[in-house]
């Protein structure tokens, strides 16, 4: 999708507004794909599992929780991804990644995971539900961000920012921000991947997790650059003020990223927000199912490749991987395993059934 340019004449940051209705929800590029998850898992077994057997595509928005595509622990078992980048941020709750290049980890309760496909790696992203006594609720958003024809073909690369690495603006009326990509004022936040679109500050990509509490407010600057695009979700409450606009249910919205943009909690209703922003790549967009790239004979070109080679295949002794209960938070990178706790990592030797 081009750039959404404004009326000469529009005095408001909204450019157009919408329900919000169920994910996937409608993204501007450079982005493709946004989904909050909100599933209140209930206590698990001894085995992480839940208390219910999957259907294979279980997304039924009417329910308290999800097994996606999972079959007694919900999540997403091993696929492939090819042209694009995925963003998992974290809210609560617990995930389990495992990938075809021997990397993993359990992240959650504020981390995120940047996972650049490139030229093709295959992944797992499972929910385990560690707590055996009381419930697993989980949120987070799964983002993917789309990646330039030149860099369609890198090589894979993951990187983990944990909670306490990962910036937020705390205002003393209540309302936050959390920055998971991109600057907000004087802030940054981590680096993303090296080849992201993301990485290069002249497409100002941004991704912030607003929360408002009652009677406050927040404003989200203008960027600075030509060509970016600005999409809102308000993902929680009831009514809101958006850039003096009241709105009494949940919307998505398209926002001139040029024009501050002041978000506003009424008196009665808590909110929350998920905005996207980021310059335009401009380019062509093919995609089917796991694979984006920028033209149908290269979408069926990545279906013979996986094929022929399974992006490396799969290292890991189950499809659906999930570590053991009592394993903390960690990311194993290229043989060395980070925590929250030592973020440099410890090199480690040995058979993954033991991580």
């Amino acid at each position: 999708v081009s750039t959404i340019r404004p009326s000469l004449h529009a005095m408001s940051a909204l450019l157009r507004t919408a329900p919000l209705g169920t994910p996937p929800y409608q993204t501007l590029d450079p982005f493709l794909f946004a989904v909050y998850h909100k599933d209140q898992y209930p206590a698990g077994n001894s085995r992480l599992e839940a208390p219910e057997t999957g259907n294979g595509a279980d997304f039924d928005p009417s329910k308290p929780y999800r097994m996606y595509h999972g079959d007694r622990v919900p999540g997403f078992p091993q696929h492939p991804h090819r042209g694009f980048e995925t963003i998992t941020a974290t809210i609560d709750g617990i995930i389990d990644h495992t990938d075809s290049m021997g990397n993993g980890g359990r992240y959650g309760f504020g981390d995120s995971q940047w996972m650049t496909a490139g030229k093709g790696i295959v992944h797992g992203e499972m929910f385990p539900l560690v707590n055996q006594t009381s419930d697993n609720p989980c949120r987070f958003f799964q983002i993917w961000l789309n990646l330039p024809a030149k860099d369609k073909m890198v090589d894979p690369h993951f990187t983990m920012h944990w909670a306490p690495q990962v910036n937020k603006v705390q205002r003393d009326d209540g309302s936050s921000l959390t920055l998971f990509a991109g600057t907000y004022k004087s802030l940054k936040s981590e680096a993303p991947p090296p080849n992201s679109w993301a990485s290069d500050p002249e497409n100002d990509v941004a991704i912030y997790h607003i929360t408002l509490p009652p009677n406050s407010q927040i404003k989200i600057p203008a960027s600075e650059k030509d060509g970016v695009n600005r999409t809102l979700y308000m993902i929680e409450g009831e009514e809101a003020v958006i850039d003096g606009k009241s709105f009494s249910h949940k919307i998505w919205a398209v926002a001139d990223a040029s024009k501050e943009l002041k978000l506003a909690a009424t008196s009665s209703s808590p909110s929350q927000f998920l905005i996207l922003q980021g310059k335009a790549i401009g380019e062509p967009v093919a995609q089917r199912g796991p694979f984006v790239m920028n033209t149908q004979q290269e979408i069926m070109q990545a279906f013979h490749d996986y094929q022929r080679t399974q992006f490396g295949g799969w290292p890991w002794p189950q499809d659906a991987m999930v570590f053991p209960q009592d394993k903390g938070r960690f990311a194993l990178l290229n043989g060395v395993e980070m925590t929250p706790e030592n973020p440099e990592g410890t090199r480690v030797d040995g058979d993954k059934e033991e991580l």
